[in-house]
């Protein structure tokens, strides 16, 4: 049976991925990047960029080819064939990378070349990646006796488990609740979210109107509804996913994979030789220390609090004197924030988005892209997608095309919420081969209903340039 993981191809073959492919196309990839590994180092004795790191570049980056479509589905179009098939291969990653990490003659290899004449020749990115790696084996505990370094393994293998269940749990929590309400129970919701509403009650194949907490339902309804109740139980119902509090107590509880996983990471960082697991995360990241992080923050803290503690006392005098409302709770906070900027401006969200349709904002975006960096986006629209949601651009520059991107705009069940941007392929070299960069960026707006086509509030306009111009950042690179 051919397995499209292991094929070549520009963009990933959706429509072809199986779960069967996924942990056999893994495997096999990896335990051939360990065999080459092998064959390199004995094959020679100075190592070079050429005759050992260029090559094992390309190995590792078909790996990431095969694994970038399986990561993005689990998190997109996630089912449970699937989790079991990527958390198989996330304890194959883990091994491959504990292995790599402490191999002591790919690391002298490192230390031959980084040592070597060679070395000042080479390019600042190159000496970087060979830089950044030597600090990498440290960091996999290289230098650590045998018994430690196989606890290092069991606990990157363990940790890697946990933050896969952690997401899953969340996931599944999300997905638990939904509640059929009518429309008088949703009085004060927009038109927008009313129509939405309305749309996931028929697709569920339920009557009157069905609220969920995906973020274009649960938004409406906390900054729209005048339903207090409803507020409440909604909010209560957001903010205890996952626990072992709110309608679903329990079941997908996440307090204890949180109290293993800081348990574990102490102990990796001190296995180590770090005090903290802070210090650990810091070791690969611009601040020097725990404490700089912490000032930081402080002192932002200390500038926005004076004005954070205004802004509410305002919102309680507003809603008190308007409202009656004696005190402002944490699922009244967006209600009467709402009602007081109508009132003062006379301006609500709502009103803003019949300015702001998908298929106005985005040529905007791209216009703007333009003439910033004079680069032309356009749409693709025949390839091989996993959702109908989904749509392809490419980016040219001087007629070339130069990086792509697929944009999956809208929530759905069995998407993780928030917004991305991920990898689907990295800009590089191989030999006179170049391999164009491509991006997936993810958002989770709300849907088109009916006729009627998506449109954006300001801070999902905010948020779609946000993570476009985390795209452009891997886009446009000029590194490969």
């Amino acid at each position: 049976m051919s397995n499209p993981l292991l094929e070549q191809h520009e963009l990933p073959p959706f429509s072809r991925i199986e779960v069967g492919h996924v942990e056999p196309a893994i495997r096999q990839l990896i335990e051939g990047i360990q065999s080459s590994i092998d064959t390199l180092l004995s094959c020679n004795t100075e190592y070079t960029w050429d005759n050992l790191l260029q090559p094992i570049e390309e190995l590792e980056d078909e790996l990431a080819k095969a694994w970038s479509p399986v990561g993005h589905l689990n998190a997109v179009m996630n089912n449970e064939e699937l989790r079991q098939a990527y958390n198989a291969c996330l304890a194959l990653r883990s091994d491959y990378s504990t292995w790599r990490g402490q191999h002591a003659g790919l690391y002298a290899a490192y230390e031959k070349i980084a040592g070597s004449d060679e070395f000042e020749q080479l390019s600042t990115a190159q000496k970087a990646s060979i830089e950044h790696a030597l600090r990498d084996f440290r960091l996999a505990g290289i230098a650590l006796p045998e018994e430690q370094q196989h606890r290092y393994g069991e606990l990157k293998k363990r940790l890697s488990e946990l933050g896969s269940k952690f997401s899953e749990n969340a996931l599944d929590a999300t997905n638990a609740w939904s509640k059929q309400v009518t429309e008088a129970d949703l009085a004060g919701l927009p038109e927008t979210a009313l129509a939405s509403a309305k749309q996931a009650a028929e697709l569920a194949g339920v009557e009157g109107y069905l609220i969920n907490l995906e973020y274009p339902s649960l938004q409406p309804v906390m900054v729209y509804c005048d339903n207090e109740a409803l507020r409440e139980e909604v909010y209560k119902a957001n903010v205890t996913r996952a626990s072992n509090e709110g309608p679903h107590a329990g079941q997908w509880d996440n307090s204890e994979l949180i109290e293993e996983t800081m348990t574990l990471r102490q102990e990796l960082a001190a296995l180590l030789g770090f005090d903290n697991f802070a210090q650990l995360s810091l070791a690969t990241k611009m601040a020097d220390t725990p404490q700089r992080v912490i000032d930081f923050i402080e002192e932002l803290a200390s500038k926005a609090k004076p004005q954070a503690i205004a802004e509410w006392q305002a919102l309680e005098e507003y809603a008190s004197n308007e409202f009656g409302k004696v005190t402002v709770n944490s699922w009244d906070a967006g209600y009467y924030s709402e009602k007081m900027r109508q009132a003062n401006y006379a301006l609500s969200q709502e009103d803003i988005r019949p300015y702001l349709p998908v298929n106005r904002v985005l040529p905007g975006m791209f216009e703007v892209v333009n003439r910033l960096y004079g680069v032309v986006v356009t749409e693709v629209l025949e390839f091989d997608s996993y959702h109908e949601d989904v749509r392809l651009f490419e980016v040219a520059q001087d007629g070339e095309t130069i990086a792509r991107f697929y944009l999956d705009l809208y929530a759905r069940a069995n998407k993780r919420g928030g917004a991305w941007m991920d990898d689907c392929r990295v800009r590089r070299h191989s030999g006179d081969n170049l391999q164009i960069p491509v991006a997936y960026l993810v958002c989770n707006f709300t849907s088109p209903t009916g006729d009627v086509p998506a449109l954006l509030t300001d801070s999902e306009l905010t948020t779609l340039f946000h993570e476009f111009g985390h795209g452009l950042h891997h886009m446009l690179t000029q590194q490969s």
